[in-house]
């Protein structure tokens, strides 16, 4: 009888996204890090033409291999988000606020190794 609600509430709650981390950049060649997920991330903003930001965000697995970087420009109001090549269970994003950049990175609680194992479950 337990065990029903229990294991309603423990695929829902594994369903959901949790957001991992959160950082804002208010003034440019400031940078904000993040270090949630399996990989570190450091980004900042130049100004660029027409008022826009370019925004530099460099990724590093913990577990060794080379940097990624991604370059990007955003004007007032833009927001993205994306997650890394071999990476899928991390969103990051970016989000232009006046004069400030938030960035924030979700990451899931289901892996592409639960995704691949068959679940039987008798709600």
């Amino acid at each position: 009888m337990f065990r029903k609600p229990a294991l309603a509430a423990l695929l829902l709650a594994a369903a959901t996204p949790a957001l991992a981390g959160e950082a804002s950049v208010s003034r440019p060649a400031a940078a904000a890090s993040l270090h949630d997920g399996h990989l570190d991330m450091v980004a900042y903003y130049t100004e660029a033409d027409a008022g826009a930001y370019e925004v530099v965000a460099t990724f590093a697995d913990r577990t060794g291999g080379q940097p990624m970087r991604v370059v990007m420009a955003l004007a007032d109001g833009d927001a993205v988000r994306f997650s890394m090549p071999g990476h899928k269970d991390a969103l990051y994003g970016f989000a232009r606020d006046g004069e400030t950049l938030k960035i924030s990175v979700e990451t899931d609680e289901i892996t592409s190794a639960d995704l691949a194992q068959p679940r039987h479950t008798d709600l």
